[in-house]
This record gives C-alpha cells, structure tokens and sequence, in this order.
C-alpha cells in the first residue's frame, strides 16, 4: 500500500467519526476502498506533469480533485483559480468556504464528496477555458468518474454545465433539471462565487441542494 496507507487510514477513520468506533466493514467493501484510493493516487500521479496545452507551461500548481474517493457525490467547477493554483486543491477561498457552509446545512462535509474541476490548471487571469483545453482536459475528469462511480454529479456554475452538457443556455434553464453525464446523473446549480456576488441566487442554491438531499441522500 506503500505511501497511500495515511490515505486509507484518514478515508477509515472518516467512516469512524460517523459510526461511532465500532465499524463493521467486510474484506470486500475495505479492498474496494484501498482500491479507489490507489486508483486515484496512481491516475494523479500518471497525469500531474501534464503539458497537453499551455495551461501546463503557466500553472503553479496542477489541481487533481480532493475528498472520499468512494464518494456517492461529486462537485465539478469550472477551472482553478487563483488560491487553488497556489494550493494546489479545489475550492479553497471565499466560495469554498461558503460551499463548506452549504453542505453542513444538508449534513455532509468534505470528507462525504469528491469535489474537483473540469479543468485542472488554472487559465490566465481566470478566464473561460478554450474548447482546446476543455478537449485536451476533460477525459481527466471521465476517468476521475470512472474510478469513483459517483450517483450524482453536480454542476457548480454556468461554465462547469455549459462546459460538461456541451451547451449555451443559460443557468436558470438548466436548474431543476436531471441530466446525465458519462451514464451519471447531473444536476446544475450556482456557484458558490455567484452567490457572494449576488445574494439574491441563495434561496434558489438552497433549493437546489435540498433536491440533492431529499433525492440523493435520504433515498436508502
């Protein structure tokens, strides 16, 4: 297990701090855990020198994804910006703190989801991401997918759902809506930035994750 051990141990001990110390977890469910880990760990590493397209060349740092590789939910954004180029995770600002804030109000927290960007080098300035990079960039996030196998995707943000859906409508069409991507459900809703931008987009976001709560989580 090598180097991704401390991995596993913080995935098990995330399991422990919501079921209390007694964790009953059969030898299939834990070697599938190990496995999700070192997947992702093996594919980070596989892709973290990327020099596809000249984001590559301008990146301070390369922004794989971060959370519970067995998440049953995934946050895709658009592109890194600033902090999360010198980070080197997603969502690490003003808008990650305020999408902290969101997903303890439907009691999850980091470590319940996997949350990562379409795409994985921050463009200049933070501008929109070129077709060419989107092209070069996206089978990244399918293979991400892939290895986590998520229930649900959410969107975060007009770019990320115009950017995975292949489209130009605007936000307010896409919401309340059930899309799939990759044979996943997808879902579109603000981001979290929008909403220190505007406050007016809060109950509207709000609604948006209750529909994830109710239809996603309180399901089983």
């Amino acid at each position: 297990m090598g180097h991704n051990s401390e991995q596993v141990f913080r995935y098990l001990d995330q399991k422990r701090i919501l079921y209390g110390n007694k964790i009953f977890l059969d030898t299939q469910t834990v070697s599938e855990s190990v496995q999700n880990v070192e997947s992702l760990e093996s594919f980070k590493n596989s892709i973290c020198e990327c020099l596809k397209c000249e984001l590559g060349y301008t990146r301070t740092n390369f922004v794989f994804g971060v959370g519970n590789p067995n998440a049953d939910i995934v946050f895709v954004g658009e592109a890194p910006g600033e902090k999360e180029d010198l980070i080197g995770e997603p969502f690490v600002g003003r808008a990650g703190k305020l999408l902290d804030k969101i997903l303890a109000a439907i009691n999850l927290s980091r470590e319940d989801i996997y949350i990562c960007n379409v795409i994985k080098c921050r463009p200049p300035q933070n501008r929109d991401p070129l077709p060419k990079e989107v092209d070069l960039c996206e089978p990244y996030l399918k293979t991400q997918l892939s290895l986590i196998n998520p229930k649900l995707i959410v969107a975060l943000g007009r770019i990320a759902a115009c950017t995975i859906l292949r489209t130009k409508e605007p936000l307010k069409n896409l919401r309340n809506k059930i899309f799939k991507y990759e044979g996943i459900d997808l879902v579109v809703t603000y981001h979290p930035a929008a909403l220190l931008r505007n406050p007016n987009f809060k109950k509207p976001a709000w609604e948006d994750f209750q529909m994830i709560r109710d239809k996603y989580l309180l399901q089983d």
